[in-house]
Protein backbone atom coordinates (compact mmCIF):
# COMPACT_ATOMS: atom_id res chain seq x y z
CA UNK A 1 0.00 0.00 0.00
CA UNK A 2 2.82 2.58 1.41
CA UNK A 3 4.68 2.18 -2.28
CA UNK A 4 1.70 1.35 -5.03
CA UNK A 5 -0.93 3.35 -3.57
CA UNK A 6 0.32 6.39 -4.59
CA UNK A 7 0.67 5.16 -8.39
CA UNK A 8 -2.44 3.28 -8.49
CA UNK A 9 -5.07 3.94 -6.14
CA UNK A 10 -7.30 6.75 -5.14
CA UNK A 11 -9.61 8.06 -2.62
CA UNK A 12 -13.42 8.38 -3.67
CA UNK A 13 -14.18 11.44 -1.73
CA UNK A 14 -16.52 13.51 -4.60
CA UNK A 15 -13.65 16.29 -4.87
CA UNK A 16 -12.73 15.93 -8.32
CA UNK A 17 -13.94 14.70 -11.55
CA UNK A 18 -11.81 11.86 -12.94
CA UNK A 19 -10.04 12.19 -16.13
CA UNK A 20 -9.80 8.13 -17.08
CA UNK A 21 -7.58 8.70 -19.87
CA UNK A 22 -5.30 10.31 -17.90
CA UNK A 23 -5.29 8.33 -15.03
CA UNK A 24 -5.03 5.20 -16.96
CA UNK A 25 -2.20 6.62 -19.83
CA UNK A 26 -4.18 5.79 -22.75
CA UNK A 27 -7.54 6.05 -23.97
CA UNK A 28 -8.55 2.06 -23.74
CA UNK A 29 -12.22 1.07 -22.10
CA UNK A 30 -12.61 1.60 -18.92
CA UNK A 31 -14.27 -1.04 -16.91
CA UNK A 32 -15.80 -0.42 -13.29
CA UNK A 33 -15.52 -2.90 -11.44
CA UNK A 34 -17.93 -2.78 -7.48
CA UNK A 35 -16.43 -5.25 -4.66
CA UNK A 36 -13.54 -7.31 -5.77
CA UNK A 37 -12.87 -9.19 -2.57
CA UNK A 38 -9.13 -10.14 -2.66
CA UNK A 39 -8.77 -9.22 -6.26
CA UNK A 40 -7.78 -12.20 -7.55
CA UNK A 41 -10.40 -12.88 -10.15
CA UNK A 42 -9.54 -8.95 -10.74
CA UNK A 43 -6.28 -9.60 -11.47
CA UNK A 44 -7.11 -12.46 -13.52
CA UNK A 45 -9.05 -10.57 -15.74
CA UNK A 46 -6.75 -7.35 -16.36
CA UNK A 47 -4.16 -10.33 -17.45
CA UNK A 48 -5.86 -11.78 -19.93
CA UNK A 49 -7.85 -8.43 -21.19
CA UNK A 50 -4.82 -5.92 -21.49
CA UNK A 51 -7.08 -3.80 -23.98
CA UNK A 52 -9.60 -3.14 -21.22
CA UNK A 53 -8.60 -0.91 -18.35
CA UNK A 54 -10.10 -1.45 -14.79
CA UNK A 55 -11.21 0.76 -12.23
CA UNK A 56 -11.68 -1.92 -9.38
CA UNK A 57 -13.38 -0.42 -5.93
CA UNK A 58 -13.81 -1.44 -2.44
CA UNK A 59 -13.60 -0.77 1.13
CA UNK A 60 -11.17 -3.79 2.45
CA UNK A 61 -7.97 -2.40 2.71
CA UNK A 62 -6.77 -5.89 2.66
CA UNK A 63 -8.19 -6.76 -0.38
CA UNK A 64 -6.88 -3.29 -1.88
CA UNK A 65 -3.60 -3.99 -0.72
CA UNK A 66 -3.53 -7.48 -2.30
CA UNK A 67 -4.89 -6.52 -5.51
CA UNK A 68 -1.60 -4.07 -6.02
CA UNK A 69 0.10 -6.73 -4.92
CA UNK A 70 -0.66 -8.91 -7.65
CA UNK A 71 -1.02 -6.26 -10.28
CA UNK A 72 2.97 -5.24 -9.32
CA UNK A 73 3.65 -9.03 -9.66
CA UNK A 74 2.09 -9.73 -12.82
CA UNK A 75 3.44 -6.58 -14.48
CA UNK A 76 -0.09 -4.97 -15.10
CA UNK A 77 -0.41 -1.21 -16.12
CA UNK A 78 -4.16 -1.44 -16.81
CA UNK A 79 -5.30 -1.63 -12.97
CA UNK A 80 -6.31 1.04 -10.83
CA UNK A 81 -8.03 0.69 -6.78
CA UNK A 82 -10.37 3.25 -5.83
CA UNK A 83 -11.25 3.24 -1.39
CA UNK A 84 -14.86 4.52 -0.66
CA UNK A 85 -18.10 4.30 -1.69
CA UNK A 86 -19.10 3.58 -5.52
CA UNK A 87 -22.11 5.59 -5.35
CA UNK A 88 -19.92 9.00 -4.81
CA UNK A 89 -17.62 7.87 -7.53
CA UNK A 90 -20.70 7.42 -10.11
CA UNK A 91 -22.28 10.69 -9.11
CA UNK A 92 -19.47 13.08 -8.83
CA UNK A 93 -16.04 11.62 -10.01
CA UNK A 94 -17.30 9.98 -13.22
CA UNK A 95 -18.39 11.81 -16.38
CA UNK A 96 -21.43 10.57 -18.40
CA UNK A 97 -20.98 7.66 -20.83
CA UNK A 98 -17.51 7.20 -19.51
CA UNK A 99 -17.47 3.68 -18.27
CA UNK A 100 -17.41 0.41 -21.10
CA UNK A 101 -18.59 -1.38 -18.49
CA UNK A 102 -19.70 -2.29 -15.08
CA UNK A 103 -19.35 -5.54 -13.10
CA UNK A 104 -20.48 -6.22 -9.58
CA UNK A 105 -19.56 -9.84 -8.57
CA UNK A 106 -21.19 -11.28 -5.56
CA UNK A 107 -22.30 -8.54 -3.72
CA UNK A 108 -23.92 -8.50 -0.28
CA UNK A 109 -27.05 -10.04 -0.61
CA UNK A 110 -28.72 -8.72 2.64
CA UNK A 111 -30.72 -12.25 2.50
CA UNK A 112 -33.27 -10.54 5.47
CA UNK A 113 -35.98 -8.97 3.97
CA UNK A 114 -35.81 -5.69 6.49
CA UNK A 115 -32.25 -5.36 4.76
CA UNK A 116 -33.26 -5.65 1.55
CA UNK A 117 -33.61 -1.86 0.70
CA UNK A 118 -29.69 -2.17 1.43
CA UNK A 119 -29.00 -4.03 -2.02
CA UNK A 120 -27.01 -2.80 -4.60
CA UNK A 121 -29.02 -3.22 -7.36
CA UNK A 122 -31.80 -1.37 -7.19
CA UNK A 123 -33.84 0.67 -9.45
CA UNK A 124 -31.70 4.29 -8.52
CA UNK A 125 -28.25 2.65 -8.72
CA UNK A 126 -29.06 1.61 -12.09
CA UNK A 127 -30.79 5.20 -13.63
CA UNK A 128 -27.25 6.35 -11.51
CA UNK A 129 -25.46 3.83 -13.25
CA UNK A 130 -26.95 4.02 -16.91
CA UNK A 131 -25.62 7.95 -16.94
CA UNK A 132 -22.03 6.55 -16.74
CA UNK A 133 -22.33 3.56 -18.99
CA UNK A 134 -21.52 4.07 -23.01
CA UNK A 135 -24.63 3.02 -25.19
CA UNK A 136 -23.48 -0.63 -25.55
CA UNK A 137 -21.72 -0.87 -22.80
CA UNK A 138 -22.46 -4.36 -20.67
CA UNK A 139 -23.34 -4.35 -16.38
CA UNK A 140 -22.57 -7.71 -15.65
CA UNK A 141 -23.93 -9.00 -11.86
CA UNK A 142 -23.36 -12.40 -10.35
CA UNK A 143 -24.52 -13.80 -7.23
CA UNK A 144 -24.43 -17.19 -5.16
CA UNK A 145 -28.19 -15.91 -3.67
CA UNK A 146 -30.90 -16.96 -5.62
CA UNK A 147 -33.15 -14.37 -4.38
CA UNK A 148 -31.19 -11.79 -4.46
CA UNK A 149 -30.38 -13.40 -8.47
CA UNK A 150 -34.06 -12.96 -9.29
CA UNK A 151 -34.57 -9.37 -7.58
CA UNK A 152 -31.27 -8.56 -10.09
CA UNK A 153 -33.01 -9.97 -13.02
CA UNK A 154 -36.44 -8.41 -12.67
CA UNK A 155 -35.40 -4.93 -11.96
CA UNK A 156 -32.71 -5.10 -14.69
CA UNK A 157 -35.74 -6.40 -17.33
CA UNK A 158 -37.78 -3.68 -15.80
CA UNK A 159 -35.45 -0.51 -16.70
CA UNK A 160 -35.98 1.49 -19.85
CA UNK A 161 -32.24 1.86 -19.97
CA UNK A 162 -30.71 -1.82 -19.99
CA UNK A 163 -31.73 -4.71 -22.33
CA UNK A 164 -31.13 -8.44 -21.56
CA UNK A 165 -27.95 -9.83 -23.79
CA UNK A 166 -30.12 -13.32 -23.29
CA UNK A 167 -33.16 -13.39 -26.77
CA UNK A 168 -34.81 -15.84 -23.82
CA UNK A 169 -34.62 -12.92 -21.13
CA UNK A 170 -33.00 -15.18 -18.11
CA UNK A 171 -29.97 -15.62 -16.65
CA UNK A 172 -26.42 -16.26 -18.61
CA UNK A 173 -24.09 -19.10 -18.42
CA UNK A 174 -20.98 -17.32 -16.26
CA UNK A 175 -18.47 -16.07 -19.22
CA UNK A 176 -15.49 -17.50 -20.37
CA UNK A 177 -13.55 -14.44 -19.20
CA UNK A 178 -15.40 -14.64 -15.19
CA UNK A 179 -12.63 -16.30 -13.32
CA UNK A 180 -14.33 -18.76 -10.56
CA UNK A 181 -13.48 -17.07 -7.58
CA UNK A 182 -12.81 -18.37 -3.99
CA UNK A 183 -15.63 -17.14 -2.57
CA UNK A 184 -18.27 -18.81 -5.35
CA UNK A 185 -15.80 -21.83 -4.91
CA UNK A 186 -16.66 -22.26 -1.22
CA UNK A 187 -20.69 -21.48 -2.66
CA UNK A 188 -20.70 -24.02 -4.70
CA UNK A 189 -19.43 -26.47 -2.57
CA UNK A 190 -22.17 -25.23 -0.17
CA UNK A 191 -24.68 -26.19 -2.63
CA UNK A 192 -25.44 -22.38 -3.64
CA UNK A 193 -26.37 -21.98 -7.05
CA UNK A 194 -24.59 -19.07 -8.72
CA UNK A 195 -26.75 -16.82 -11.74
CA UNK A 196 -25.22 -14.25 -14.08
CA UNK A 197 -26.98 -11.43 -15.69
CA UNK A 198 -25.62 -9.38 -18.41
CA UNK A 199 -27.62 -6.47 -19.49
CA UNK A 200 -26.47 -4.28 -22.37
CA UNK A 201 -26.95 -0.15 -21.90
CA UNK A 202 -29.56 0.70 -23.99
CA UNK A 203 -28.90 3.65 -26.73
CA UNK A 204 -31.43 6.88 -26.10
CA UNK A 205 -32.49 6.21 -30.00
CA UNK A 206 -33.35 3.12 -29.53
CA UNK A 207 -35.48 3.82 -26.01
CA UNK A 208 -37.05 6.43 -28.27
CA UNK A 209 -38.13 3.71 -31.30
CA UNK A 210 -39.32 1.22 -28.75
CA UNK A 211 -41.84 3.96 -26.99
CA UNK A 212 -43.02 5.04 -30.60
Amino acid sequence: MQRLWPAWGFDIDGSRRLDLAEFFGNDRPVVLEIGFGMGEATARMAAADPATNILAVDVHTPGQGNLLNLADRLGLTNVRVGNGDAIILLREMLAPGSLGGLRVYFPDPWPKKRHHKRRLIQPEFLTLAATRLAPGAVLHCATDWEPYAEQMLDVLTAHPDFENTRADGGFAPRPAFRPLTRFEGQGLEKGHVVNDVLFRRVPREEQAADRA
